[in-house]
């Protein structure tokens, strides 16, 4: 730990940020119903949305392990990038067009509109399953930095951090939902975008480089190579990465309860449209400047022989918590924090709007009955967060060495996967399904993946599957209601 940074100092600062955020809650809940926290009552500024999705979109996963991966991927990942802007782009034209046509609250409710009911209960399902898992792990990351910097000083175990990190989400969404996320996020998107900055600029100042010469440094270290043409084999080569990249976004962003109840509180889908555009453009730009950290953390530890840790993901908050100036410590220290919780609340808060709206069927409930509902779902979900964060530290000690960003991606190549092909049957064609074994399709595809995965190279002559496991989930799973179409109804409603 950096001498000017102790344990009691970084305390401190916890409480005085959750404090800010429990302040901001306490204003924006004030008189607040459950459309309010399902939607914002439709009243959010597109800009204040784009910007915080940003810090709901990279989180903490990408705060940490992206720089970490540049060592052994250098800037492959900037591929994937490039996907997710065509990605986004099928978003803001062809599903947040559908959404607000449709006036959805939960946007699995299309599926029951398109197919029937256990269309419907299996793709809500499926992003309960996807998101429980990618917060889980969002917040994992963060409560080990909270565990390094503060809790083991305290000799406080893991799973009290854990605890602890859940309820303070839980204490400043439980009343406002998504209206307060829309503003918190904002703050914490300002936070998460200063600690990659003020960390560049450390580190080129560390180096003696002028801007000019920290470009040229990154530009020409054996990091900054970026496009992989050369083997197909790879997970590394360009279109599979690429493709990858847009499904990822359309999987995970388009059909996902979380970020689209953000687009959703926008008053129309002009400003929804204007808020995807502006959000494509920063999140670029956002992810070039965290490669670009990653190639000067390494280069940084490089000049300063210090040794690369064995696990990549522990690289950044080792060099900032322990050799950084103080005051960088604390910049990573409320980065990791804000990136994490900007992700974590909103996820908490759409998980809850999913059960309600999906499961329980609060719609249709009066206001008194609907806000108990949301009350104990949304206390639910946060044990359940928990629970699952214990699970994968159990995880991580029996395999050390894995990658956070590359285990979050292939746990939603299989989860998403069912969400992307019953999506893209119902928009590409007219067809009506067998609905009652629809969720026998979206259980069989992810199995048979990842068994496929498993044995790629002895099958499949060397292939190994990347984040590309999405597509091909998605595919199986369009191609298993195809076989369970029914005959062509004219009248049917399709977008």
């Amino acid at each position: 730990m950096s001498a000017d940074l102790s344990p009691e100092l970084i305390l401190g600062i916890l409480i005085a940020y959750f404090s800010v955020l429990i302040l901001i809650a306490y204003f924006t809940s004030k008189g607040s119903t459950t459309d309010d926290f399902f939607v914002a009552n439709k009243q959010s500024a597109w800009y204040l949305v784009a910007f915080g999705m940003i810090g709901a979109s990279i989180s903490g996963v990408t705060f940490i392990s992206i720089p970490g991966a540049v060592g052994k991927a250098q800037f492959s990942y900037f591929q994937v990038v490039l996907g997710y802007v065509a990605g986004y782009v099928v978003i803001g034209t062809l599903l947040m067009p559908l959404y607000y046509r449709l006036n959805l609250v939960s946007i699995y409710s299309y599926l029951e509109q398109r197919f029937g009911f256990w269309s419907y209960k299996t793709g809500a399902f499926f992003f309960l399953l996807s998101r429980t898992i990618g917060a889980a792990f969002r917040i994992f990351l963060a409560v080990g930095v909270l565990q390094i910097s503060i809790f083991d000083n305290f000799n406080i175990p893991f799973w009290l951090t854990a605890v602890i990190s859940i309820f303070l989400i839980w204490v400043y969404t439980f009343r406002g939902g998504i209206k307060t996320i829309v503003w918190t996020d904002t703050l914490q998107t300002t936070f998460l975008l200063l600690a990659v900055v003020l960390s560049i600029l450390l580190i080129q100042q560390e180096l003696g480089l002028s801007l000019g010469g920290l470009a040229s440094t990154i530009w020409e270290s054996p990091y900054s190579k970026t496009f992989f043409w050369e083997d197909f084999n790879s997970p590394h080569f360009f279109f599979k990465q690429f493709f990858a990249g847009m499904f990822i976004a359309i999987a995970m962003t388009g059909l996902d309860q979380d970020l689209m109840q953000k687009n959703l509180t926008c008053k129309n889908i002009k400003e929804a449209q204007k808020n995807m555009f502006w959000f494509t453009v920063i999140l670029v730009i956002v992810n070039l400047l965290f490669l670009s950290l990653g190639a000067l953390l390494y280069l940084y530890a490089g000049a300063k022989g210090i040794a690369i840790p064995q696990k990549t993901d522990d690289l950044y908050p080792i060099l900032a918590l322990k050799y950084f100036s103080g005051w960088a410590g604390i910049v990573f220290f409320l980065g990791i924090i804000a990136s994490t919780y900007a992700s974590a609340d909103s996820a908490l808060a759409s998980l809850t709007t999913s059960f309600c709206i999906d499961f329980v069927g609060v719609s249709n409930k009066e206001e008194k009955e609907r806000a108990f509902w949301v009350r104990w779902v949304h206390v639910g979900f946060s044990v359940l967060l928990v629970v699952v964060i214990l699970i994968f530290k159990v995880i991580q000690e029996q395999n050390p060495d894995s990658n956070v960003i590359t285990s979050l991606f292939n746990a939603a190549g299989y989860t998403y996967g069912p969400l992307l092909g019953l999506y893209a049957f119902g928009l590409f064609t007219k067809y009506r399904v067998k609905d009652n074994w629809i969720p026998l399709v979206c259980v069989a595809s992810p199995i048979f993946c990842y068994v496929l995965n498993l044995n790629s190279k002895e099958w499949l002559w060397g292939y190994q599957f990347g984040f590309e496991i999405l597509i091909l989930n998605g595919a199986l799973t369009f191609v298993g209601m195809w076989f369970l179409r029914k005959k062509t109804d004219e009248t049917l409603f399709t977008n």
